[in-house]
């Protein structure tokens, strides 16, 4: 579907009170067009219905009107370089953005990750997340393990006791 029909139609859903959906058709936009400012703007103002001020200012960080509370919520919830840079969903270098201001957040960002992982990055090349997320997911992974551990054994527990049953 043509970009300006899906901007037609998240605008009915708007005005027809169904924000979900006009915010999945947004967000769908965005995806396929990361580099389109005024999408980014639009997906944001529906965030800002919702009461998200980390998401209307993730898309909003490269606007110069931003908000100053909506980008500290922002960077509080992606406080580590690679992770805001993941959250940005740019791709392409800094050059294809049409505005010095977004051209300049992009470039500090991608620095910022540069200096994290230690060495150059760009935007088609994020770097995975592990780094700042390892202690949650291997604890998550052991909490897993341990339900299916005991889900099996439960499980056995049931089926040898069916067993004796059947031969009483």
């Amino acid at each position: 579907m043509p970009l300006r029909d899906t901007l037609a139609r998240a605008d009915a859903d708007l005005a027809a009170g169904r924000v979900p959906v006009a915010r999945q058709r947004l967000r769908g936009l965005v995806s396929s067009f990361p580099n389109d400012l005024m999408l980014r703007r639009r997906l944001a103002e529906v965030y800002r219905l919702y009461g998200e001020p980390a998401e209307a200012g993730r898309w909003m960080y490269l606007e110069e009107d931003r908000d100053a509370a909506e980008t500290a919520a922002f960077e509080a919830r992606y406080h580590a370089a690679p992770q805001r840079m993941r959250a940005l969903a740019w791709q392409g270098p800094e050059s294809l953005a049409p505005t010095a201001f977004a051209r300049e957040q992009l470039a500090a960002v991608r620095a910022a990750c540069s200096d994290a992982v230690g060495r150059p990055v760009d935007w088609d090349t994020v770097p995975p997340g592990e780094e700042e997320d390892s202690g949650k997911s291997t604890f998550a992974d052991f909490l897993a393990g341990t339900g299916c551990l005991v889900a099996v054994l439960a499980f056995l527990a049931i089926w040898v006791n069916g067993l004796i049953a059947l031969f009483d």
